[in-house]
């Protein structure tokens, strides 16, 4: 399948994250666990009921952080599926909750309210007519029906190199749809997660990690030899990737796509019930099985984690 598996970001002061996305976007806190390269870095994982490929952001948390800015050489906006007839719903929810957003306005056949979360990070709701169903059940107070069904995409900032569109059309799998007042939508394929924007922003400066930003996105494979297959394509293609990666509840390889982004390549499998029911997911900090070990001094490195209700971490429905 040719979509995103996940995107990850960098956020500032956990309690406002945890706020934003459960309590405002009814997302599910879906795994509390540390980046595995820098330990002393909580990882949050947001979804849907089960986490599932298509429907998570992450963020590494860093309180007292700098602030990021927006550019060339990173994702820039981050753009979420809702229906179409749920777009009257979350303006008058992002409003109840004093988030500022734009719009609705047009792009392409559909209609997208923009915002941005407490750290600045852009974010778009898209309606879409077809959404995918909703699956579990009220979470923050947003109803199934008019429940966040996972990504619609996202949109990296180009300056006029052609190499960016080449690699996502060429070894990705991604093909032009359309295009429109200097935006190329590249479309992939499956319900949710399948759209990739590239728009034009000459003269815009490169970004500068930090809060509100976005460090990278991952593509969706559906097992170890399809990651193996794509990888292999990269090589041809000229782009070098990293080994892969244990990452618990997938398997990652990374690159930098000619543009900048970090890119990265992750199984489907074997997902976030590996070490929590399903019911329990998110509400303990968990621990491959490599740092389970240095356990007592990972808790002490880290800032303590904002108490959570129910309806952060609530079960499936």
């Amino acid at each position: 399948m040719t979509a995103i598996h996940h995107i990850t970001a960098i956020s500032g002061e956990i309690d406002r994250t945890l706020d934003f996305y459960v309590r405002v976007l009814g997302l599910r806190l879906v795994k509390r666990t540390v980046n595995y390269d820098d330990p002393g870095t909580y990882h949050l994982y947001f979804g849907d009921e089960l986490g599932r490929p298509g429907t998570l952001l992450t963020f590494f948390p860093w309180p007292g952080g700098f602030p990021g800015r927006a550019g060339l050489g990173q994702a820039a906006t981050i753009a979420f599926l809702v229906p179409a007839s749920s777009l009257d719903f979350w303006q008058a929810r992002l409003s109840s909750a004093g988030v500022a957003y734009d719009g609705p306005h047009a792009r392409f056949d559909e209609q997208a309210l923009t915002l941005v979360d407490p750290d600045g990070l852009q974010i778009e709701l898209v309606g879409r007519a077809e959404a995918p169903p909703a699956a579990g059940q009220e979470r923050g107070g947003v109803p199934p029906e008019h429940a966040i069904r996972g990504f619609h995409g996202v949109t990296l900032w180009v300056n006029g190199d052609p190499g960016t569109q080449a690699l996502l059309v060429g070894s990705l799998g991604f093909s032009v749809d359309a295009q429109d007042r200097g935006r190329v939508r590249l479309l992939g394929s499956g319900p949710i997660g399948s759209v990739v924007d590239l728009l034009q922003v000459n003269g815009t400066p490169r970004a500068a990690g930090g809060t509100g930003t976005v460090h990278h996105v991952a593509f969706r494979a559906g097992d170890d030899a399809e990651q193996a297959e794509l990888r292999h394509r990269l090589w041809q293609a000229g782009i070098a990737t990293t080994p892969v990666q244990d990452r618990q509840y997938f398997r990652s390889i990374y690159f930098r796509e000619p543009g900048g982004v970090l890119f990265e390549v992750a199984t489907d499998g074997p997902g976030f019930t590996t070490d929590e029911a399903a019911a329990d997911l998110g509400r303990r900090l968990t621990l491959p099985s490599w740092l389970e070990p240095d356990r007592p001094r990972i808790e002490s490195a880290l800032p303590p984690f904002p108490q959570v209700g129910s309806e952060v971490t609530n079960a499936v429905g």
